[in-house]
């Protein structure tokens, strides 16, 4: 189903500018009351106040003015995995502490060898369902990172399945390499072989992929991510770093220094790291989900974006610490959690997690020349996608100006089908 014209709408447009929004801006949502947006083929091609002129041809709907946003941008997920992670759920309502579990074998490796068992088709199926549960909540725009092969063969076999997702969706659906999520204990030298091996060969199947690394206790040092980043970047990769989620080790500014895109995780970054990711280019990324699941540990969004830093959030989809799908949900705790205005919040899953990315000049706005990636809500007041949790799905999703989820049609108040 294809809709010409939106009317009657408050649009939350996020337009103009360059770039992320960052600190107060954050607040600007562009608003537009009783507002239209003009759909033609995959792109928006006209936004504006009152009832356009042209509303004339095409299918033209009135949302009563319902609020209208740009769909989600999910930038942080590790939904390409296989196998069950259950039993570890029940050892951390036991109280046991998640860096615990990594050393007993669990955690990550747990998944590792679940996922070296199955086949890249398999890893697709399971994707397919995943991200099945994520569009129907208004996302449209996925990244899904490797980091569960920790090794050359397994790594590009969930790259290449994220690839073969990517195709067969109209969603988009990014790869990032995370070779170096964990260390595999039963590879002495594994550091230096996923740098000199399993890097190079990614990059040669994936030029211009996104590097990521997991640095922590237990994981990868700064030293060892500082050479493993070092390498990407001349093999011309963008970079992303998980960063000070049970410790604060350096890594942070250092990734600034590096001119990383993005700062993931950051419960336990310092007053001294906060100030400089507010005067920097890189865009932190919140994952309130993790401490929900984990510990009720969250990062201090409230002082990243008083500091004037680009914020961003996402689900962390996984398997161990966020089993969670849900965009607006983590809007819910970014707001009571990590100390995040509603509309710092929108902003945060809209158009700075477009720009994480490399998403901003296509996704993530509702402006003339982006991809019509829309969805509706069943409410007159953006701010509700905050204050509710485990809400139903938006009535409406439009994914590259094609309708994918209508659900209670009547309830809006009208759609009429006019003559070309």
């Amino acid at each position: 189903m294809s809709i010409r014209y939106l009317i009657n709408a408050r649009l939350i447009t996020l337009a103009g500018g360059d770039g992320p929004r960052r600190g107060e801006a954050m607040q600007d949502l562009g608003v537009i009351e009783n507002g239209w947006v003009r759909i033609e083929g995959p792109m928006i091609t006209g936004v504006g106040e009152g009832r356009p002129e042209g509303a004339d041809e095409g299918t033209v709907l009135d949302l009563g003015g319902r609020v209208i946003l740009p769909a989600w941008i999910d930038c942080h997920t590790h939904a390409c995995w296989a196998g069950s992670r259950l039993d570890e759920f029940e050892d951390v309502l036991r109280g046991v502490e998640y860096l615990e579990i990594l050393k007993r074998g669990g955690g990550i490796m747990s998944t590792v060898r679940s996922v070296r068992e199955s086949s890249q088709q398999t890893l697709v199926e399971l994707m397919h369902a995943r991200l099945g549960k994520q569009v129907t909540l208004g996302t449209t725009a996925i990244e899904v990172k490797s980091g569960y092969g920790l090794n050359t063969e397994d790594e590009l076999k969930m790259l290449r399945a994220v690839h073969s997702v990517s195709r067969s969706q109209d969603i988009v659906v990014l790869g990032t390499f995370l070779g170096a999520h964990a260390k595999d204990p039963d590879v002495s030298d594994f550091v230096p072989k996923t740098i000199k091996e399993t890097l190079p060969a990614i990059v040669e199947e994936f030029p211009g992929i996104c590097c990521d690394a997991y640095c922590e206790e237990g994981a990868w040092t700064v030293d060892e991510t500082t050479r493993l980043f070092q390498e990407a970047s001349n093999l011309g990769c963008p970079l992303r770093v998980h960063t000070d989620q049970f410790h604060s080790l350096g890594m942070t500014r250092i990734a600034i220094e590096m001119g990383a895109r993005s700062v993931d995780h950051l419960e336990a970054t310092t007053p001294e790291d906060i100030q400089l990711i507010g005067k920097s280019e890189t865009i932190a990324v919140l994952l309130p989900s993790s401490g929900f699941s984990l510990d009720q540990r969250y990062a201090s969004g409230r002082d990243l974006v008083d500091a004037g830093a680009a914020v961003a959030i996402a689900t962390n989809y996984n398997p161990g610490s966020a089993p969670s799908p849900s965009m607006p949900m983590t809007i819910s705790l970014a707001t009571r959690r990590n100390g995040l205005l509603p509309s710092e919040a929108i902003t945060a899953a809209t158009r700075n997690a477009a720009c994480v990315l490399g998403l901003g000049s296509s996704h993530g706005r509702i402006e003339s020349g982006y991809q019509a990636d829309l969805q509706v809500l069943d409410s007159k007041d953006e701010r509700e996608v905050a204050w509710e949790f485990a809400c139903p799905p938006p009535p409406l999703l439009i994914c590259r100006g094609e309708v994918i989820q209508f659900l209670g049609d009547a309830e809006f108040e009208g759609e009429e089908e006019a003559e070309s």
